[in-house]
């Protein structure tokens, strides 16, 4: 393989990766507390956009809210992790990548 086939080649991945994280930064997850006492919205880039907290919860303390908003960024991340995934892929797929 020669040289301007490879910067040929570099430069259509980057190309599709540029755009694969636009995309991400446009889409968003919903992070689920257990009993959906804390929601959090994230987008694929990990950006926090909302945190929605139950107001039954408030009566149970800061401790509880704290493990509830812990729970929901987790699921928000697990969520966004396989969305990146998934991007990406399709981003490089077929793409030769080195070794």
């Amino acid at each position: 393989m020669d040289m301007e086939s490879l910067m040929a080649q570099a430069s259509e991945l980057q190309s599709k990766v540029a755009a694969a994280q636009e995309k991400l930064s446009g889409m968003q997850v919903k992070g689920i507390a257990p009993g959906g006492t804390c929601i959090v919205g994230m987008t694929g880039k990990y950006d926090i956009m909302s945190v929605t907290i139950n107001p039954a919860l408030a009566g149970q303390g800061i401790p509880a809210i704290e493990e509830a908003v812990l729970a929901a960024v987790r699921d928000a991340k697990q969520k966004a992790d396989t969305i990146i995934d998934d991007v990406m892929a399709d981003a490089t797929a077929g793409m030769p990548l080195p070794k």
